[in-house]
């Protein structure tokens, strides 16, 4: 498929009462409750959300409604890709799933000033996390770029028992002009 071809991305509305913004140092730990909240993702140390909010903060987008944050996109530009935008986790609190919150996540943070010129964004997904790969498949729908997925990190690189976590690719995604 060219560019040509693709399906020109229309953006979302985003739900009505959620506000959308990237993150600093003080959503940290609000970051560390989501995703414990979410009971699905991996969770980290809190002074890992707490970094990421931080140095990464122009890269990472969350999601508020009047309770606080109930939604974010946690995400980075790998060093040397400077066109490629990894998402390392989406979470959504219970409490907002079934709103159409977790596509319009991705969309905001990909329109983020930090990430304009991202043209591909990747994520490692394990094969049975089947609301995740449901999520980035219709984000590379709505995009109108293709999906590639390829091996990446393998059970016997992690030092528990963890399945593996093949790298999802997509793009390239076309850009419009600032």
């Amino acid at each position: 498929m060219t560019l040509s071809q693709r399906t020109t991305y229309t953006p979302h509305t985003p739900p009505a009462g959620f506000r959308f913004r990237s993150t600093s140092a003080a959503d940290g730990a609000a970051l560390w409750r989501l995703v414990q909240a979410s009971g699905t993702l991996e969770l980290n140390s809190a002074y890992f959300y707490l970094l990421l909010a931080t140095d990464f903060g122009r890269t990472c987008l969350v999601a508020e409604n009047d309770t606080g944050v109930v939604g974010a996109v946690i995400g980075y530009h790998p060093p040397e890709q400077a066109h490629t935008a990894f998402v390392w986790q989406v979470a959504v609190h219970p409490d907002c799933r079934g709103q159409g919150l977790g596509p319009v996540l991705l969309h905001q943070w990909l329109d983020l000033p930090a990430n304009r010129t991202c043209t591909w964004v990747t994520a490692t997904v394990e094969d049975n996390n089947a609301p995740s790969q449901a999520l980035f498949r219709r984000f590379a729908r709505e995009r109108g770029a293709p999906l590639q997925t390829q091996p990446l990190f393998t059970p016997d690189l992690f030092p528990q028992d963890h399945p593996a976590e093949p790298l999802l690719r997509i793009g390239p995604i076309e850009r419009l002009p600032p």
